[in-house]
């Protein structure tokens, strides 16, 4: 027997980046007279509309957009963060009787809103190396004084020569943009019940993918990511910022400080770009297994099929 929209109340869609996801949620929401949800973490910043893809003003003009540039540069923006703004989207979209489709890349916070935040999430095995790798180059009384900084109540519980404590904080500040001791302290219960959520994880042939990923970070440059980057660059914010790390942003700062070309600021953007998908389908099969991978193709009808439309 198939489900009926009103047993589904919400309709998650991740995958890699340039997979189709916002286009998709678009055609979803129309069709179901439902609001997209940001669920991608680098699209939260208003100072990144172009670098990041974000949905243009002609599509949020067609349906409500929600959580979409609403976060500066400047802020930190955590998976805590997002769960409280999420809670309020749900709230609204339950009153306006419409269905909320969220839709990104960002793994952590799909299973946030599945699972909640009750412990310290994994750590991605290339935050710990960098972390690890800082910590014998430049020993522990270092990365203690960075993480002063970074997460100060943190650094005032443990000694400058814990070198394991030390490296442990700064992985989880890294890894989530939220303090170790948030982590311990109180856990965040999930927002949805992933039994009553339509899902699925797009899953386009990878070297369809990568071609996109290329062609799409062309586009962005043609479009003017290099004026939004030059914008955010004098700034002069702390490089460590989630949004001073988005994909293609580090590369073309340094075009722009004139250490390399632009030619090779987008072949080296376009490289980290397809690493990134790569790793997305690794760590969603990993943590959320039970997703079903479906070809961007047929997405809207297995979607429509799932909730009974």
């Amino acid at each position: 027997m198939q489900s009926k929209v009103q047993d589904k109340v919400a309709v998650l869609i991740a995958g890699p980046t340039a997979s189709g996801k916002s286009a998709l949620a678009l055609a979803v929401a129309e069709r179901l007279g439902g609001v997209v949800v940001n669920t991608d973490s680098m699209q939260v910043y208003r100072d990144l509309a172009i670098i990041t893809a974000r949905p243009s003003a002609a599509e949020m003009a067609r349906v409500p957009h929600l959580l979409y540039g609403h976060v500066d540069a400047a802020e930190n923006y955590s998976v805590g963060s997002f769960l409280r703004d999420a809670a309020g989207v749900l709230e609204s979209a339950r009153v306006q009787g419409r269905i909320p489709i969220f839709a990104g890349g960002s793994g952590l916070y799909f299973k946030a809103l599945t699972a909640g935040l009750a412990a310290i999430p994994p750590i991605p095995p290339e935050i710990r190396a960098v972390v690890r790798s800082r910590l014998e180059a430049s020993g522990p009384a270092a990365l203690h004084a960075e993480l002063s900084r970074r997460d100060p109540v943190a650094a005032a519980h443990l000694r400058p020569n814990d070198r394991t404590r030390i490296a442990r904080a700064l992985e989880v500040v890294e890894a989530t943009g939220r303090s170790i001791t948030d982590w311990q302290r109180v856990g965040m219960p999930p927002l949805l019940d992933a039994a009553h959520t339509a899902k699925l994880f797009l899953a386009p042939d990878r070297a369809v993918l990568y071609r996109r990923i290329d062609a799409r970070f062309d586009t962005m440059v043609s479009a003017g990511a290099l004026d939004e980057v030059r914008a955010l660059a004098v700034r002069h914010l702390d490089p460590l910022l989630p949004a001073m790390k988005a994909h293609g942003v580090p590369w073309l700062i340094r075009h722009l400080a004139g250490e390399i070309s632009l030619a090779a600021a987008v072949a080296e953007a376009k490289k980290d770009t397809r690493h990134y998908a790569k790793r997305q389908f690794t760590w969603f099969r990993h943590q959320l297994a039970d997703w079903p991978r479906v070809d961007p193709a047929t997405a809207c009808e297995v979607l429509m099929r799932e909730i009974g439309r």
